[in-house]
């Protein structure tokens, strides 16, 4: 049973609440290069400052961080910019490093959520997560993702957008001087909830989107890789706050899908509330909330609608290198099922997964699941074999 007592224990022990997926398959492109509108390729430099990296305030990490602007791809294949953070550990350490391209979980939809602001003031979501990969000795790269920390709206849990964000964050940080990291090295993607979709679309994207990248593996955590079930178990539910995010999200990518024009004056309100605040207020103002009480008629029975949803569904192909899966038996955000389902596809296809279930909720199964996880990936990173458990 989703209680309250859940909503607000999640909430209050880390805000990493779970994407909530859509975007057109009839309008979104395939994963060819991006059209050129802007100078410049995927992953190129637009700007870049020296800034700080802190996991609480007021206490710096020994780092060396920069907050940069780069190129990236939008859904549809055309060139955009997106902002992220590059930081490496001030340890001395010179020549290469592996380097691991982080997807942040939900942080909410107005630029002032986005992590790269959050970061220098220590109250980033996951930056005491992010400082366990520092202390290996690994740099990281965070993407905002799309519109989040520049000009429009955040395209929040539009896969392929956030799938080429994470890429292009990788290797924006390879083309930093500054940070020293080797254009051919080692390569790791990591990521849970929202973080967790992008970095399973960045898995599937990489050999057609950025095949020069050495990624040797993929953590994905809390995956909502099916939107619609994803939705569908968020109504009414302690996501549903999310879910309307989504939406947001997926009409800030596609405008065609006239998000408004399903919306009575309630759900206008409480998107444009949305798009102003960070995402635990958000999904606080939309706890236990049907989508019939926001709308005048269903989006979701609508054909493209459903073919926004059904674009950013994982595992229509295997990624190219081996993944480690982890989900709650016990989420309250993203179906158990859902999660298992990601695995079968996958290993159907013959990816090495590795999964992992915890008896934990959402909020839980992020923190306690990022130990094995990372030596996992490290394993991955320093070369070591992978077989995955896909026969168990």
């Amino acid at each position: 049973m989703r209680t309250r007592t859940t909503v607000l224990a999640a909430l209050a022990a880390l805000a990493l609440p779970a994407a909530l997926s859509t975007a057109p398959a009839a309008m979104a492109t395939t994963d060819t290069p991006r059209t050129a509108t802007t100078q410049g390729e995927p992953g190129d430099i637009v700007t870049k400052s020296p800034t700080s990296f802190r996991t609480v305030p007021g206490a710096p990490v020994t780092t060396r961080s920069w907050h940069i602007t780069y190129r990236s791809t939008t859904a549809r294949g055309t060139a955009n910019t997106v902002s992220g953070t590059v930081i490496v550990p001030d340890d001395g350490k010179t020549g290469p490093r592996p380097l691991v391209t982080w997807g942040m979980g939900a942080v909410g939809l107005a630029d002032g959520c986005a992590a790269s602001g959050r970061f220098p003031q220590g109250t980033s979501s996951e930056g005491q997560l992010i400082d366990l990969a520092l202390r290996r000795g690994w740099a990281v790269a965070v993407s905002d993702y799309e519109g989040l920390g520049t000009p429009g709206d955040h395209t929040y849990t539009v896969g392929r957008s956030e799938g080429h964000a994470l890429l292009d964050a990788a290797r924006a940080a390879q083309r930093l001087p500054e940070a020293g990291l080797s254009p051919d090295g080692p390569v790791g993607i990591m990521g849970y909830s929202q973080g967790g979709q992008a970095a399973g679309w960045a898995a599937q994207l990489r050999a057609s989107y950025a095949p020069e990248l050495r990624v040797k593996g993929t953590v994905a955590g809390g995956v909502p890789a099916d939107l619609p079930a994803t939705l569908e178990y968020n109504d009414g539910g302690v996501g549903a706050g999310l879910a309307l995010m989504a939406l947001a999200g997926q009409d800030a990518a596609f405008p065609e899908l006239a998000l408004d024009s399903y919306l009575n004056q309630k759900g206008k309100d409480d998107v444009a509330f949305m798009r102003n605040n960070c995402v635990s207020i958000s999904t606080i103002a939309g706890l236990f909330q049907n989508l019939s009480e926001v709308t005048v008629r269903d989006p979701l029975a609508s054909p493209f609608w459903q073919l926004a949803l059904r674009a950013s569904y994982l595992g229509d192909r295997a990624p190219d290198h081996p993944v480690h899966l982890y989900q709650g038996t016990v989420d309250e955000l993203i179906p158990y099922q859902v999660g298992a389902d990601l695995r079968a596809r996958w290993c159907e296809k013959g990816a090495p997964v590795e999964w992992k279930s915890y008896p934990t909720d959402h909020v839980t199964t992020a923190i306690t699941g990022v130990p094995a996880a990372m030596a996992w990936l490290g394993a991955r990173l320093a070369d070591e074999p992978a077989a995955g458990n896909c026969g168990t």
